[in-house]
């Protein structure tokens, strides 16, 4: 077992992404703290992951509130005397598609306010443990999105863009101490919340991954637990020498072309 004994804090644990990582470290042997919104939803996950023999525990937590994200961390370190790893998955996205010019500043605060400072409070509250013991490791969660420009997805870009720097900085920062951070971008990925969005559009999965498919280098896209294998190695110590990266897990998804595009839509 990669991370036996290991306290792990994942936010965004109830569905999807987050809750794939929570179950992979529960199977590597680390005692896993979920965070979120959904309390009911965050117990389902925590009674399959009982159901295998593992221990895990849900706290409801809003990540825009700072008071929340401190009872959170207070409450992993009573039950289980520490946190040695935590992963900032909690994302606020929106399915309006807003150019600049018609930009709502709710929706940009909102998604700035969870996706980035969220991240930054998170941090905060765990390096307040981590960094008297001088251990410690942390993932944030980014997109493709942060590594390159998508019409009208500013917000959530821009969001996921300062993740990244943000990465990279606070590994300069904590490095001296041992203590890892990490970063994580998926592309499209099937999940639930995929799922719903494709359906919205009045499209089947199958229908939508095929029509997407010339954009991944693997003619496919990712499942939860291939972007949860990479949590599980940057949480491990198989990747101790790696610190202020950010891992692609994408199945080698690119913007098309000009070329690319004029071909699939002939």
């Amino acid at each position: 077992m990669r991370l036996k004994d290991k306290v792990a804090i994942v936010t965004g644990s109830s569905t999807g992404i987050g809750k794939a990582i929570a179950v992979a470290f529960a199977h590597e042997g680390a005692n896993v703290v979920l965070a979120g919104r959904s309390l009911s939803k965050m117990e389902e996950v925590v009674n399959e992951i009982k159901a295998s023999g593992e221990t895990a525990i849900a706290i409801k937590t809003d990540i825009t509130e700072e008071k929340q994200i401190k009872e959170l961390v207070n409450q992993a370190i009573a039950r289980f005397k520490q946190v040695d790893i935590l992963v900032n998955n909690s994302a606020s996205t929106s399915d309006r598609e807003l150019s600049v010019a018609e930009m709502d500043l709710d929706m940009w605060n909102m998604t700035i306010r969870v996706n980035l400072t969220g991240t930054m409070l998170c941090c905060r509250e765990v390096l307040k443990s981590m960094l008297p013991r001088k251990s410690g490791n942390i993932i944030n969660i980014s997109s493709i999105a942060g590594t390159m420009g998508h019409a009208k997805r500013s917000a959530y870009g821009s969001s996921k863009w300062a993740i990244i720097g943000f990465t990279e900085t606070l590994s300069e920062e904590v490095g001296p101490d041992s203590i890892r951070v990490n970063c994580i971008s998926p592309a499209g990925t099937l999940t639930d919340r995929f799922k719903e969005v494709t359906e919205g559009r009045g499209m089947t999965v199958e229908e939508r991954i095929k029509q997407t498919a010339f954009q991944y280098s693997l003619r496919r896209m990712a499942n939860t637990s291939e972007v949860a294998a990479a949590a599980v190695f940057l949480a491990s110590d198989e990747s101790s020498a790696i610190t202020g990266q950010n891992l692609l897990v994408t199945c080698g998804f690119h913007m098309p072309s000009p070329g690319e595009q004029a071909s699939k839509s002939a």
